[in-house]
């Protein structure tokens, strides 16, 4: 589990500079109507073994309440979940309702080893049908762990950043950025963040949720 972890990190650097790309020139002005937004996702923003309240949904929810926005965040994460486990569950885990979602899949496809194609066609059916709704898409990214081998993860690495860019979607590549092989931040089994950990992922990401607040007005 670790290895995995540090071979994720070792990537990084070599994909985008840490937390900057979490910036944005345009942030949402706080209050106006209510927006929902929905954080379709496996156990990393599900909270496992996280008392609900220190899950990434609810952090990002106070957070945001704390900055002035009326807003919701949903948790719609399952431990274990694939991108294929969240296209087959996309039509009754997002709402009708749902102003945004925060799409966080893909790293249980890459620890098991599943096709990337496969990711690439399920992620990319996901944002497409999100966003053919009118809801406004934040793709949460991962990287492939470097044991499977550079083809492996020059097939998956992309996946994340070329979806966003196809359906104007924004970007949050590593979505354990600046959490990942940090044992202060994470949970015994070296992979899932404590709630120290989804602090730091929440304010990392906060900028760019901001935007992805504003697209729905």
């Amino acid at each position: 589990m670790r290895l995995f972890l540090y071979l994720i990190v070792t990537a990084v650097a070599a994909f985008l500079p840490s937390a900057a790309f979490a910036q944005s020139s345009a942030p949402a002005a706080a209050g106006g109507e209510a927006v929902e937004i929905v954080v379709l996702g496996d156990s990393l923003s599900a909270g496992y073994l996280l008392p609900p309240n220190e899950a990434f949904p609810s952090q990002l929810e106070q957070a945001l309440r704390e900055k002035g926005h009326n807003i919701s965040v949903i948790n719609a994460g399952v431990s274990g979940d694939t991108s294929s486990g969240g296209l087959s569950r996309l039509d009754w885990s997002v709402p009708p309702t749902a102003d945004a979602v925060i799409v966080e899949l893909g790293a249980n496809d890459a620890l098991r080893g599943i096709d990337p194609a496969a990711t690439r066609a399920n992620l990319e059916a996901i944002v497409a049908r999100l966003t053919s709704r009118g809801v406004k898409v934040l793709v949460a990214g991962m990287l492939a762990p470097r044991n499977l081998g550079e083809e492996y993860a020059s097939n998956f690495d992309p996946i994340f950043p070329e979806i966003a860019a196809a359906h104007d979607a924004l970007l949050y590549p590593f979505f354990l950025d600046g959490v990942a092989m940090d044992p202060k931040l994470n949970l015994a089994d070296g992979m899932h963040p404590t709630g120290e950990g989804v602090s730091v992922i929440v304010a990392r990401m906060l900028p760019l949720v901001e935007e992805l607040i504003a697209r729905t007005r």
